[in-house]
């Protein structure tokens, strides 16, 4: 049962009929693990956390620099040098004292993966590098957790959610296979701008939220946003038989 200033709190999320006070109720039971607090891990951070998700895992080893700010919106500039996670997970904190926020002050690499991934319903991926987005998707399939995938460079983002749980649910790396040859593109190396990491955000927490309160979310779909000319695109993609990750899922 929800409090009587959790009630208040979260009056405009239970109104809705498909939250009410038992989403509301899921929401905070639930353990999220967010990969990554920079520009997409900082709104959904904040969205996650506003919306009373019980629980709320942030890893990310880096320290803020100055460049950071344009778009990590939970910062400003007496945070610099400071550790990402620690300085999000201080903010968050005062913002909402119901969420139990937990701070891994490291890049999440295997074995920090393994320990932390079965212990969560949901995993959003926010980094900014390939690599890890590999590992984690591999790691949710083996655990059976819903994946949700975010990314964006220049006036582009992406958008897609990976649902081990379903029997015929395609992973990460059966819409992008791993290829040597993959350009590392990033912020570093082709810019950003901070809207466009706040849209694919809010999708991200939006598509974190329906799973944690059990409303359908469409998987095997890949969202393309094209920010300069505005426009969303969708591509679905069915399992690949071939997948190393997935194939015997």
């Amino acid at each position: 049962m929800l409090t009587s200033n959790e009630q208040l709190r979260y009056s405009r999320q239970t109104m809705l009929k498909h939250i009410g006070e038992n989403g509301q109720l899921k929401l905070r039971n639930a353990s999220v693990l967010i990969v990554g607090m920079g520009g997409l891990g900082n709104p959904v951070a904040m969205y996650l956390n506003a919306a009373g998700v019980g629980r709320i895992m942030i890893a990310d080893g880096d320290n803020i620099e100055i460049t950071n700010l344009q778009r990590q919106v939970l910062f400003g500039e007496s945070d610099l040098t400071q550790n990402k996670a620690d300085c999000a997970a201080e903010k968050l904190n005062k913002n909402n004292s119901d969420t139990q926020i937990e701070v891994i002050d490291e890049m999440l690499d295997e074995e920090l993966g393994q320990f932390y991934i079965p212990q969560v319903d949901v995993v959003v991926d926010c980094s900014d590098n390939i690599e890890t987005r590999y590992l984690v998707n591999s790691l949710c399939v083996d655990h059976k957790k819903p994946f949700v995938v975010g990314a964006a460079t220049g006036f582009d983002g992406q958008q897609l959610v990976v649902d081990p749980r379903k029997d015929n649910a395609a992973c990460y790396q059966c819409f992008f296979p791993i290829s040597e040859k993959a350009p590392a593109n990033n912020c570093q190396t082709v810019g950003i701008l901070g809207p466009v990491l706040a849209i694919i955000a809010g999708l991200q927490a939006l598509q974190t939220i329906k799973l944690l309160t059990g409303i359908d979310v469409k998987y095997n779909q890949l969202n393309v946003y094209d920010g300069f000319y505005n426009q969303w695109q969708q591509f679905n993609i069915s399992k690949q038989v071939d997948c190393p990750i997935c194939q015997n899922n």
